[in-house]
């Protein structure tokens, strides 16, 4: 059979080698490749240049000694064994055995190298993909799929790499191999060699048409699969479980994911079967080529008109003619399956981030925080501004208009206030507690704190200024330690105590058997809400920000839950400068500011008294809405020592 390609020395590569080549789709060929995607290519090659120019030199020299084989033999069989000459045998058959060894010692040479450089190309592109993700806006993840993400991160990378590293040195291998092997037989026969070109055909021909067909069923397999693998993602979370198991069907469930695995099943089966014709074919045409050669040559041979040597000879090249040959016969498809990861690649690349540090950004300056919009408009970005559709799994982005959210909108908190945001949903209030910690840029005017404008702030320094605490925090699938230590990595077991005292959480802590070193489950599912939001306030507080931004974390826990978060709130509070989208009573009560928000206009703003005996939107709110938790409050408030209703407890501030 044939040598491997892969290796260099224009072996060609296996059969398996070449089914995987022309198993690609062919209509990767009609795809609009980006400008000087080569120019990239080559840069992004350009660290390992010296190992590739001798991946080259290998190349050719294992392309040289593959093709000294079938002279040698030609020379023992002519020079050697028809003229008795033993001394001749030996010395060729050691010559053959020097050139095996060296064959394999350059084989392993181009693998360390093909090796060393793929690696490094996977961690060059993987690493700076990732770093430019971690750069994108939160707009970016709000639109685009996570497995694509996760996708361009891993497959895509690897598709490159090995497109590289493996189509380099497949197509090298095989012009500089098939170059020689040609030359060769030309020189020992051109007739016996040409006829033996001839034979290609009756390979080609089948091999095309099982491509054809295996294309098809392969972009099928890949849906199949991916589709199996967005149902086991959704599945096999705690929320897509506990959905299934309230409101799915488990039988409709396996009959509709056996449906799916039955047919990636069968059409395994069908791969199978037009790979086996794809080999034999090729095993028919080596077949048919010996014979070929070894009728009409060892004819030639026996009237005196060609040596027996170079019968043999010629027989052994044609294991190093046809792989070459239908190898490069599909090269177009090979090269541009490449060009086309590596563009998939420098797509996500070249998509920049909306939120961007300048390069003369300075840090937000030290001391009590003060929080200023400034005529503040803004709308959310539009698709084309931050996403990509093979990134949304649609055709083409969407092309709506974008809408204002937030019109001319101004304030100012000073050091130590507590500003509570409030209005109906939609108004525009998560959208003002995003713009503080600069997950988005304004449209027009300006947010600044201690008179800088974030635009002009290091990223960095803001983050090291701003808290955020959300009304679902997010806990990664780790220990509690780890999750605390995201916001400071460096904090030291004292102040984790500290942190966690504060937060109202360090009793619960210490009564587990791992403690600190407990996992807390996928988006910490194994701790209660209320839990939950104590240690993200514990978190908040190891990162003991200036400024703390809240979507008020006790909307939807139960009363006892409720007080304890309260109680670790009052400690993230105290003393700094705090903006909080109010959904109790207790907040906007001792809010020093207060921030109705409707269609994202501030239609009213003052204390809790004088927005009340204003009578406007703020009190007919507070009829609907706040009203309610007042009476509620009341009827249940605490007797006999009980806990203190949580509206007292901020009241502590």
């Amino acid at each position: 059979m044939m040598r491997r390609g892969g290796g260099g020395g224009g072996g060609g590569g296996s059969g398996w080698g070449l089914m995987r080549s022309f198993r690609r789709d062919e209509s990767v060929t009609s795809q609009k490749l980006s400008a000087g995607i080569l120019r990239r290519i080559a840069r992004f090659a350009a660290p390992y240049r010296r190992m590739l120019l001798v991946f080259l030199v290998l190349i050719v020299l294992d392309a040289l000694l593959g093709a000294a084989n079938p002279l040698i033999y030609r020379g023992i069989i002519d020079d050697g064994i028809l003229p008795h000459n033993s001394g001749v045998v030996v010395q060729l058959a050691l010559l053959l055995g020097v050139l095996a060894l060296s064959d394999v010692v350059l084989s392993l040479w181009q693998r360390w190298i093909s090796a060393r450089v793929g690696e490094g190309l996977i961690f060059d592109m993987r690493t700076q993909v990732f770093a430019h993700f971690q750069r994108m806006p939160i707009a970016f993840f709000t639109r685009t799929q996570t497995g694509a993400l996760v996708s361009r991160l891993n497959n895509d990378v690897l598709d490159a790499q090995q497109a590289f590293t493996d189509t380099f040195s497949s197509v090298l291998g095989n012009v500089i191999g098939l170059a020689i092997t040609l030359a060769a037989m030309l020189l020992l026969s051109w007739q016996i060699t040409l006829v033996a070109l001839a034979l290609l055909p009756i390979t080609l021909l089948p091999a095309r048409w099982v491509g054809r067909r295996i294309q098809g069923i392969t972009r099928e397999s890949y849906n199949l699969n991916a589709k199996m693998i967005s149902t086991m993602t959704e599945r096999f979370n705690v929320a897509g479980a506990l959905l299934v198991k309230l409101f799915g069907d488990p039988i409709r469930e396996i009959h509709s994911f056996e449906e799916k695995a039955g047919r990636v099943r069968d059409i395994g089966i069908t791969q199978a079967m037009y790979t086996r014709v794809f080999m034999a074919a090729i095993l028919l045409t080596a077949s048919l080529a010996t014979a070929l050669v070894y009728g009409w040559g060892g004819v030639m041979a026996a009237q005196g008109a060609l040596p027996v040597g170079t019968v043999v000879a010629l027989t052994a090249y044609l294991n190093r003619l046809y792989g070459p040959l239908m190898a490069l016969s599909n090269v177009q498809v090979d090269i541009m399956t490449a060009l086309v990861s590596f563009d998939r690649v420098f797509e996500v690349l070249d998509l920049k981030p909306m939120v961007a540090e300048k390069p003369d950004a300075v840090a937000i300056p030290d001391g009590p925080a003060t929080i200023e919009f400034d005529h503040v408009d803004f709308s959310y970005p539009r698709a084309e501004e931050v996403s990509l559709a093979s990134l949304e799994s649609v055709a083409v982005l969407d092309q709506a208009p974008s809408q204002q959210v937030l019109c001319d909108v101004s304030f100012t908190a000073e050091p130590g206030q507590l500003v509570a945001l409030v209005g109906p949903s939609g108004a525009g209030k998560t959208t003002i507690s995003h713009l503080i910690p600069r997950l988005y840029d304004v449209r027009s005017g300006a947010i600044r704190i201690n008179g800088l404008d974030l635009r002009d702030a290091t990223l960095e320094s803001i983050r090291r200024k701003v808290g955020v605490v959300t009304q679902d925090a997010h806990l990664f699938h780790d220990t509690i330690r780890a999750n605390l230590m995201y916001a400071k990595p460096d904090a030291t077991e004292a102040e984790l105590d500290q942190a966690l005292r504060a937060a109202q959480i360090l009793p619960l802590v210490e009564s587990l058997p791992a403690g600190l070193d407990t996992l807390v489950g996928d988006r910490g599912y194994r701790l209660s809400g209320g839990e939950k939001q104590r240690i993200a306030i514990a978190r908040l507080l190891l990162k003991a920000p200036g400024i703390v931004v809240l979507d008020e974390a006790t909307a939807h826990l139960d009363s006892e839950s409720e007080l304890a978060v309260q109680l670790a709130l009052k400690t993230a509070l105290a003393g700094r400068t705090s903006v909080v989208i109010a959904h109790r009573l207790s907040t906007v009560r001792e809010a020093d500011q207060i921030l109705v928000v409707v269609d994202g206009h501030i239609v009213e703003r003052g204390t809790h008294p004088r927005l009340l005996a204003s009578g406007g939107v703020y009190a007919e709110l507070y009829r609907t809405q706040f009203s309610r938790q007042g009476a509620a409050a009341e009827t249940s408030a605490p007797q006999n020592g009980a806990a203190p209703d949580p509206a007292e407890i901020a009241k502590a501030r």
